[in-house]
This record gives structure tokens, C-alpha cells and sequence, in this order.
């Protein structure tokens, strides 16, 4: 019977994985990182929320300027309400985050709490 187990490959195999699993030493899941974003990337996030918020009334003041020909006018004033706009989006964000964190902080002292 010996023999016939060691000429069977499937027998072989799952002895080798047998012998496998018991040396490997036990893998821990880690968080996924999608959920959690570092600082870094709610920075960078925030700027582009303001550059896009100024880039689009700069192209939208200047294209209002060509089309009237009301020189740098409302190329102005449409960068300042972009401006305004990004700041806003800008805060909109920190507020989610803020959010987000306190709500984290929230769960992490509940989990203590109970364990």
C-alpha cells in the first residue's frame, strides 16, 4: 500500500501540501488599504479640489471675455468665484473627514470598551 501511494501523484501532492501547511507559519489579515487613506492623500485630494475650482472659472471667465470682449473682466471675476468655489469644495471635504475620523475614533472606544 505504501507503494501504490508513492507512485499515485495526487497522493504525493497532498502529502506535500500536508507537510506544507504544517511549517508555514500563520498569515495574519491585514486591513485593506482602500479603506484607509493617509494624510497625504487627503492633502493632495484638497488641492486639486481648488486648483480644479479656479482652473474652471479662469477658462470659463476668459471664454465669457473672448466671446463679449470685456477684456480681463470676467476673467476675474469668474477666477474669484472658482476660487470661492474651491474653498468651498475644500471645506466640504475636511467636514467628511472629520466625519469620518470622529466616527472611527468612535467605533475604535466602543470596541475597547466591550472587549
Amino acid at each position: 500500500m505504501a507503494e501504490t501511494d508513492h507512485n499515485d501523484p495526487k497522493a504525493r501532492l497532498d502529502a506535500l501540501e500536508a507537510k506544507l501547511a504544517e511549517k508555514r507559519p500563520e498569515v495574519k489579515a491585514t486591513p485593506h488599504m482602500d479603506e484607509h487613506y493617509s494624510l497625504a492623500q487627503h492633502a493632495w485630494r484638497m488641492v486639486i479640489e481648488l486648483v480644479a475650482g479656479l482652473g474652471i472659472g479662469f477658462a470659463m471667465g476668459y471664454g465669457l471675455d473672448v466671446i463679449f470682449g470685456t477684456a480681463p473682466f470676467l476673467m476675474i471675476v469668474f477666477t474669484l468665484l472658482g476660487f470661492a468655489a474651491g474653498i468651498r469644495t475644500m471645506m466640504r471635504s475636511a467636514r467628511e473627514i472629520e466625519k469620518e475620523a470622529a466616527a472611527h475614533a468612535a467605533a475604535k472606544s466602543k470596541g475597547n470598551e466591550g472587549g
